[in-house]
């Protein structure tokens, strides 16, 4: 099941964009294990869209606070929701 976290950031862009690193290789790595099916940030720097891949909702929560973005104090606040998608174009997404 899909779950989508629509991610609101600290608005510290350094400090954003040392951590970048480590949180892009967790995705990564989410992604490599079926866990990841879509991420990115907003392009106003206010937050992200993240949809996980999980069983549960308790799942997707862990993999959300287990980001190194959430534990080092960039995600501020989130909205975790059951997302079901209907229809998708592959081809408007990049890689």
């Amino acid at each position: 099941m899909k779950f989508a976290a629509i991610i609101e950031y600290l608005q510290d862009k350094a400090k954003i964009a040392e951590l970048r690193p480590v949180h892009r290789q967790y995705l990564a790595s989410l992604k490599e294990n079926g866990q990841l099916a879509a991420s990115g940030p907003f392009t106003d720097d206010s937050g992200a869209l993240i949809i996980y891949e999980a069983a549960s909702r308790e799942d997707a929560e862990a993999l959300l606070q287990a980001d190194p973005f959430n534990k080092n104090g960039i995600f501020l606040k989130y909205v975790l929701r059951p997302w079901n998608p209907v229809i998708a174009n592959r081809d408007a997404f990049p890689a």
